[in-house]
């Protein structure tokens, strides 16, 4: 049982604003950049207090984007980044149902070796196997396209890992009762299985989402257009100016556009998300 101490109240709130402190101290440092001209870093030092420039900035990045840092507009970007993370998203949670759903319900040759297959891929990142992937996306033409982009990255271990996990807690008496009432696999799958795994999808959602918008490594090998560069290539270019200074308030204005969706999501889908990772646990 907590002791309900004043003291002790004010210590754990004193530990919390010291930690949310440290937390959104860099984010305060960003956004106040991405407010300033571009001499103001001249210096080195950079301010604390917002500057004047908000909407010319933000406007800049958004609508030309930094030309002479070879940084494209950064619309076309955030919609690259929100189509490959939905698709990753998407694709691994629908991937991952299915394929769990058939290893716990059905009896077949090899089920429990196919599932420790699945999970051994979990040793096999992305980094690993990146050469021949890459190799199989150029062959099949899938450079520079949402395909190419999405796809290679859409099998996922950890959630049909998870939803294994889950659908073994559901009770064989809802299986044997809808058998009975004469539902077949798809509809058990759909009117019960999907409708009780709502809020562990909602935080695998949220989880793989993130994980498909922080994407690096593999965009920049299979987009060479402009056309399909993400946003975090854009901060990466945008920072690596040639013959000249970058320009920090540009570069912390894409930073700052970047993080807006996945903090977006995670506030819209944050009580699912909770739910979600308890019952997981449970």
């Amino acid at each position: 049982m907590v002791e309900n101490r004043p003291w002790l109240s004010v210590a754990t709130h004193v530990v919390l604003i010291i930690g949310l402190v440290i937390v959104l101290f860099p984010i305060w440092v960003a956004f106040v950049a991405s407010t300033h001209p571009a001499d103001r870093f001249v210096s080195g030092v950079v301010p604390l207090l917002p500057g004047t420039h908000l909407i010319g900035n933000y406007a800049a990045v958004l609508g030309e984007g930094a030309r002479q840092n070879g940084l494209p507009p950064v619309g076309p970007m955030l919609v690259n980044s929100l189509v490959m993370a939905l698709g990753i998203a998407l694709g691994k949670i629908a991937i991952s149902l299915i394929s769990a759903f058939a290893i716990v319900y059905f009896r077949f040759p090899f089920r429990k070796i196919a599932f420790w297959i699945i999970f051994l891929t979990l040793m096999l990142p992305v980094e690993v196997r990146i050469v021949p992937t890459y190799q199989v996306i150029a062959n099949l033409g899938m450079l520079n396209s949402y395909v190419g982009l999405t796809v290679p990255l859409i099998a996922s271990a950890t959630a049909t890992f998870l939803y294994r996990q889950f659908f073994l807690t559901i009770p064989d008496e809802l299986a044997e009762a809808a058998r009975i009432d004469g539902a077949g696999p798809w509809k058990f799958l759909k009117d019960i299985v999907i409708p009780l795994s709502r809020t562990s999808t909602a935080a695998l959602f949220v989880i793989l989402f993130i994980y498909g918008w922080n994407q690096y490594l593999w965009p920049l090998l299979v987009t060479t257009d402009p056309d399909y560069y993400t946003v975090v290539m854009g901060i990466q270019r945008a920072a690596r100016a040639t013959d000249q200074e970058p320009l920090w308030n540009l570069v912390m204005a894409v930073a700052m556009l970047a993080l807006l969706p996945p903090v977006i999501v995670v506030l819209a889908m944050q009580k699912l998300f909770v739910r979600g990772l308890v019952e997981t646990e449970k």
